[in-house]
């Protein structure tokens, strides 16, 4: 839908009033619902599912992945009461529903609010999901157990009138973690938590990015010059979102994010338009270097926490599906072994905490029974994906089946022992985030040629965040989606051969131009053993986006 029909849509009813409308499509039927209350149920975080005959995607908001036993089960009888047995955990910590009818839709919204949980702003021009770290308050490693600002930022917001016609979607990250896992270099709103020596004492506040985001033109987020503090969080954040709503851009829906108001103005002229809307002044960053490595990496694995004597268990879910059947015993495990708590991330995984060392094998045995892999390949750790056109009406290839099919192949060609980030999208607006994937795979479609069409990836390299962060450059174009495992085998295997003592991926990847890299793909021997296709040649070198 147009930017302009957007606009026009919400000015004449906000999106948060179509609230009482869904209860009465519900008695109507699918058929009744008018296209421009369609586009407003966004705000409770419902799209039309593919093909648009009736059915619906739910998204149910996570605030920092914390969830109780109680919630947890809701979750679970409704994916098995109304999502036909699934549910996908998403990039933002949400759990995501298919399947569901305007009839499901009432009863659906009673039950998750009977525990806590809410749709609202899952979807839609307003404040979504606020993500944080997985292990918040459990990491011995973190700098501020940042779940109570979350909840603060998350009910001012939550169904707030005076911000739920904003120009575009707007996430914010709010992390404590030493490693950034939160990503709030690819965020609209990312606060960072930050120590400083301060005056013969040591204090810890949040350095503030603003202006990240991915789609089809990817930006990371400007860190601006100041040093907020926990108690003034919640102030910064309205504050930014203020000059978003009033300033941010509104004339075409594909340039109205907080990243193309950020690249216009600078991080200097932001700042000021901050500090006129706070009415103070906040004291400026202090040198903190970016950390440099694995920092995508999900806290997966066993590991000690802050509390004497508890674990946490980080378990990889593929694509981010998980049965009723294995929600349902994720709420067991959590209820008998994790005080009634348990965590989603926003790479697509579970977490278990607070288990004590004397339950700690016990644990780890029920996680492993109910479906969930502890002991995971790098591969599979790795792996992300978006939702795919097996429902998202924008996509243009499969994306979950493909995920497991690359990763299952390399996990039985190959033994990996070091953190590699597969990241595969079904189109060009990176839900699965291809953009800082070290390989990025991107959806479209080739032509065979016998004229045949098929679903087919761009294959780009060399994507990461952190104090080296970096955009994937795209390499080839048009792989055939079932060579695309092969052309990942050959690049991997080139790696290994060619690679410098203590390389990274990453700078393996800079060191070598697109034609090189290419190459190390093997696609003209992939073509060799298949005459219906020929590679198109190599991008050219471009300049790779470095922040």
């Amino acid at each position: 839908m147009a930017k302009a029909d957007v606009e026009a849509i919400k000015k004449a009813k906000d999106g948060l009033d179509v609230w009482d409308d869904i209860f009465r499509y519900a008695k109507l039927g699918y058929d009744a619902i008018p296209p421009d209350d369609l586009q407003r149920f966004r705000w409770y975080g419902i799209y039309p599912q593919k093909p648009n005959v009736g059915h619906f995607m739910l998204r149910v908001k996570v605030p920092g992945g914390d969830l109780n036993v109680e919630q947890l089960r809701t979750i679970a009888s409704i994916t098995r009461d109304f999502a036909r047995g699934f549910a996908d955990i998403t990039t933002r910590q949400n759990f995501q529903f298919h399947w569901l009818t305007i009839q499901d839709l009432p009863t659906v919204f009673e039950r998750l609010h009977a525990v806590g949980l809410t749709t609202t702003g899952a979807c839609g021009d307003i404040t979504r999901n606020i993500a944080g770290c997985p292990v918040s308050g459990l990491d011995p490693q973190e700098l501020y157990d940042t779940r109570p600002l979350i909840r603060e930022v998350t009910n001012y917001f939550l169904g707030n009138k005076e911000f739920s016609d904003l120009p575009r979607k707007y996430k914010i990250v709010i992390s404590g973690c030493s490693i950034h896992c939160a990503q709030p270099q690819i965020n609209d709103v990312g606060l960072q938590a930050v120590r400083r020596f301060h005056r013969g004492k040591s204090e810890v506040g949040f350095h503030l990015y603003v202006g990240g985001g991915l789609s089809t033109q990817p930006h990371f987020a400007k860190k601006l010059d100041v040093f907020i503090k926990p108690e003034q969080v919640l102030e910064v954040c309205i504050a930014v979102t203020k000059i978003f709503r009033d300033d941010g851009y509104r004339q075409r829906r594909n340039h109205a994010r907080l990243k193309f108001l950020v690249a216009d103005w600078g991080p200097e002229r932001f700042r000021e338009e901050l500090i006129k809307r706070l009415g103070w002044t906040p004291e400026p960053a202090v040198p903190v270097l970016e950390p440099i490595g694995p920092v995508q990496q999900d806290h997966l694995g066993v590991h000690r926490q802050k509390q004497a004597d508890r674990y946490w268990v980080g378990t990889s879910v593929l694509t981010g599906r998980v049965t009723d059947a294995q929600l349902f015993a994720a709420a067991d495990i959590a209820e008998r072994y994790c005080e009634g708590n348990i965590r989603t991330t926003n790479q697509q995984n579970l977490l278990f905490p607070n288990i004590k060392f004397e339950d700690l094998n016990a644990a780890i045995q029920a996680i492993q029974e109910a479906g969930f892999l502890v002991e995971a390949s790098e591969f599979h750790k790795g792996a992300v994906c978006c939702t795919g056109n097996e429902f998202c009406n924008l996509a243009i290839t499969e994306t979950k089946h493909r995920l497991r099919e690359i990763i299952s192949y390399l996990e039985s060609r190959m033994v990996w022992d070091e953190p590699i980030r597969i990241h595969l999208n079904g189109c060009p607006n990176s839900c699965g985030q291809h953009h800082i994937g070290d390989i990025g795979l991107q959806g479209c479609l080739a032509r065979l040629n016998d004229g045949t069409q098929v679903e087919a990836y761009d294959v780009c390299l060399g994507g990461r965040l952190g104090g080296d962060a970096k955009f994937v450059r795209p390499i080839s174009r048009k792989v055939p989606a079932d060579k695309v495992k092969y052309a990942i085998e050959n690049l991997l295997v080139s790696f290994r051969c060619t690679r410098k003592e203590g390389e990274s991926f990453g700078q393996w990847v800079d060191r070598h131009t697109n034609e090189e890299l290419a190459e190390f793909l093997g696609l003209h021997l992939l073509a060799q053993d298949d005459p219906t296709w020929t590679p198109p040649p190599p991008r050219a070198h471009a300049p790779v986006e470095v922040e």
